[in-house]
Parts: C-alpha cells; sequence; structure tokens
C-alpha cells in the first residue's frame, strides 16, 4: 500500500490568508463604488448598504462552498467533520445578508422613484437584467438553508437533504449574472469586474476539481466492483469491493470515502461509509449498519456491482494523535473506522480500546479488534448493556485509570461522542487530545 503523508498546516494557513485578503478586496470595492451624491439622494444610504450586504454576502456564499469542496490540503488537515460545521456555522450569514441586500435595494430605489415597495420589485424584476434569476436563486439558498436546521434535518432522509443542497450551486449559477449587470462597482470598472470573475472562475473551477474530477479520474483508474457482501450482525453486512492499482491509493486508517453503487436507483446517490480495515490489494471492507434509510438496501447488492468512490476523506487518522497513549472508544457500528485504525497506529503505541453495545452481537468485527489487540500487547473492554445499566461517565474513568493522559478517538452517535468528550475533559484531557467521528449529517 502506498504510505499516507502527514498533512501540512502551511498551505492551509496561506490559503485562509488569501480568503481573508479577498474578502477586504470584496468590501472594498462595495465602498469605492458609492460616492456623495450617491448617498444623498432619497433611499441612497438604504442602496449603498444593500450593495455592501449583497457583495459580502455573496463573498461569504463562495467561503462556504469552498469548505465543503473537499480541498485535500484543508480536509487532511481539519476533517470533513469540522469543514461541515463551519459550514453549517457560517451558512446563516450569507442567507440573511442576500435577504437585506434584496430588501434594502428594492427599498432603496423605491425611495428614489418613489415606488412602494410592491412595484419597485416588479420595477426591478422587468427591467433590469437578471433579477428575476437571481430571485428564484435567493429562494433556492433560503430552501438549502431551511433544511439545514437540525430539526428539518431529522425529518428528512440523507439523500434528500442532499439532493436539496445541490440546488446551492444552480443558486450561485443564477445570481451571478444580475450582479456583473447590474452591480454598481462592477459597471463601468473592467478591473473590479475582472477580479470578481476571477474569484468566482476560480471557485467553481476548485469545487469542479475537487468534488467532481477527482473522484471520476480515481473511480475509472480503480475500476472497482463489489466481490461479496457478508452478514456481519442482524442489520449489519460487510461490503467487499475489488479495484486495480489500489496499492497506489494512499489511505489512513479511520478515513473514509463516498460511495456510489452503479445500479438503478443508487447510481446518484453518495454514502459516506468509513473503510472497517485497511485495503489489502486488490481488496477494501466497508461495513454498513442499516439506519432506516438507503443504507438498508446495501444486503440487497450483488457481486459484480460497479462502484464508484470519492476519497479518501477525514482527519480520523493516526496523524492526529499528540502522544503515544491511545484510547479508542467507539458504539455500536462505530467500531468500523476504529477496527481500520487500530490496524494503522504504529506498533510502539499504547492502545487501549472501550466498546458501548447493549449486546456483543451490536459490535461488527469485535473478534478482528481482540485479535489486534492482543497482538499489540494492548486492553479491551467492552461495556455491554443499556444507558442505565451500564453509565458511560462512571464506566469509562473506572476502565481507564489514565484517561486524561492518552489521545481518546470517540466513534458513534453524536450524543455519545459528546458525553466521551465531556467526561475525558473532565479528567484533565485537552482539546487537542480528543478527536471525534460523528455519524451523523
Amino acid at each position: 500500500m502506498k504510505v499516507a503523508k502527514p498533512p501540512r498546516e502551511w498551505p492551509l494557513l496561506i490559503l485562509i490568508a488569501l480568503l481573508c485578503a479577498g474578502f477586504g478586496v470584496t468590501i472594498g470595492l462595495a465602498i469605492i463604488a458609492e460616492d456623495t451624491g450617491s448617498l444623498d439622494v432619497a433611499g441612497g444610504w438604504l442602496t449603498a448598504i444593500g450593495r455592501i450586504t449583497g457583495l459580502t454576502g455573496a463573498y461569504l456564499m463562495l467561503i462556504t462552498v469552498l469548505l465543503i469542496a473537499r480541498i485535500p490540503i484543508i480536509e487532511r488537515v481539519v476533517g470533513q467533520d469540522r469543514l461541515v460545521s463551519l459550514h453549517r456555522t457560517l451558512g446563516p450569514w450569507p442567507i440573511v445578508l442576500i435577504l437585506i441586500h434584496a430588501v434594502l435595494i428594492t427599498l432603496g430605489y423605491g425611495a428614489r422613484y418613489q415606488r412602494g415597495p410592491v412595484g419597485e420589485l416588479w420595477n426591478l424584476t422587468s427591467s433590469y437584467p437578471g433579477i428575476l434569476l437571481a430571485l428564484v436563486a435567493t429562494f433556492l439558498v433560503v430552501l438549502a438553508g431551511v433544511t439545514s436546521y437540525r430539526i428539518a434535518r431529522r425529518r428528512m432522509k440523507y439523500e434528500t437533504w442532499w439532493v436539496v443542497h445541490l440546488y446551492i450551486y444552480l443558486a450561485l449559477a443564477l445570481s451571478f449574472p444580475h450582479q456583473i449587470a447590474t452591480g454598481a462597482s462592477f459597471v463601468g470598472h473592467p478591473a473590479n469586474r475582472a477580479w470578481w470573475i476571477a474569484i468566482w472562475l476560480a471557485t467553481a473551477g476548485v469545487a469542479i476539481a475537487y468534488r467532481f474530477l477527482l473522484p471520476l479520474y480515481r473511480s475509472l483508474r480503480h475500476q472497482l466492483k463489489i466481490v461479496s457482501i457478508k452478514e456481519e450482525a442482524p442489520g449489519v453486512v460487510s461490503i467487499i469491493v475489488e479495484g486495480r492499482k489500489l496499492e497506489r491509493l494512499a489511505v489512513s486508517g479511520g478515513q473514509f470515502f463516498q460511495w456510489r453503487f452503479l445500479v438503478k436507483g443508487h447510481w446518484w446517490q453518495a454514502h459516506p461509509y468509513s473503510l472497517s480495515a485497511m485495503p489489502r490489494p486488490p481488496y477494501m471492507r466497508v461495513t454498513v449498519k442499516d439506519l432506516g434509510d438507503a443504507s438498508g438496501e446495501m444486503r440487497w447488492l450483488h457481486p459484480g456491482t460497479r462502484v464508484a468512490i470519492e476519497g479518501p476523506y477525514g482527519a480520523f487518522t493516526r496523524f492526529s494523535k499528540t502522544g503515544e497513549h491511545v484510547l479508542l472508544v467507539a458504539a455500536g457500528v462505530g467500531v468500523t473506522p476504529i477496527r481500520a485504525l487500530l490496524e494503522d497506529l504504529p506498533k510502539h503505541t499504547d492502545v487501549v480500546c472501550v466498546l458501548r453495545a447493549r449486546t456483543a452481537e451490536e459490535l461488527p468485527h469485535l473478534d478482528e479488534i481482540g485479535r489486534l489487540i492482543e497482538k499489540r500487547g494492548g486492553r479491551l473492554h467492552t461495556l455491554l448493556g443499556t444507558r442505565d445499566q451500564v453509565p458511560l461517565q462512571s464506566a469509562l474513568p473506572s476502565v481507564v485509570p489514565d484517561l486524561g493522559g492518552r489521545d481518546i478517538y470517540i466513534c458513534g452517535p453524536e450524543d455519545f461522542a459528546e458525553a466521551v468528550a465531556t467526561t475525558a475533559r473532565r479528567y484533565g484531557a485537552s482539546d487537542d487530545q480528543i478527536h471525534s467521528e460523528v455519524f451523523s449529517f
């Protein structure tokens, strides 16, 4: 296997500096487009603030796209879970700014030409190029934003949520023409227009390259197909795929791929599943639990089914650890990336593994994990029973007395990961020692 290289932070720092500089330039474009005369007319200040919020919102929207563009130099350092968290945190701001922009521009122009909001909105839509497309784009952005809230996500299938979020790309494409055609910062300012077009093209190029072209290249290169499907436990199956040149694919234990099974009803859906073992060319294995969505249909796939992949992704790897003493903690099917990570940790690492489930049958690959732990001289603890029978907060410190002195890798549902992290901090672990892979979307 090709050895994965440690992630480097300096390219990320350079990229952050460039994004901050770009933000400053963008704000500057909005400010220099205004003059005393434009501010003194009726509605002038409303229009000026509307332009600033519009440009700021558009720029922040591009950043949200870059956060989930799966750029390797960012993703390997930060991890996709944190990038998605940043995306969700930042996401509402451009939506709010764009809505404020639309309202203030309508009110500002209405005040200037003495038209009411409805009349001015109709005038803008019918008289200015690209405004109607921009309104459609605003609706799509708001739709994606609303479905991002946790209460909405829990009511939606992952596949539905994923499709809705693809509308963001359409919204960006629809919003761009009115910016260039009517924006005061760009009309009559060729250098400003060239700058704005350049950053939009750069963002589109990065997203297309890493979200589409690189996965297409890897899928065509490795020619993956299913060779067998094995039931590991009730509702849990392992899928073994075979491919070409897998020894050239640099993968770390704990990472995951986005999997597309190229059969009717599944080819358009990407499923984030972690490897449950280090690849052994020409084979890779992923273990999937029926969570009530498309994952429940994995058992009905057949050998010979072609598979497309995106990845590997994730910073839940050996490169994240700060020392040589490690605790691996997982719940249920969360043992799958733990199983692969355990195989990839350096031989001299002191490892303790704690697995949590109601019954042993809910822990796939338990025998494999036991053999790996025994081989490296580590310790394995299984906490079996309900949450009331085995309270995690008290059980964990009792089986791992040196909890605060270890790097802690946590994989499982969000509430489980938060409980383990809270307990670890209470016993002295720092945030740098806690590494989580949360099963949610």
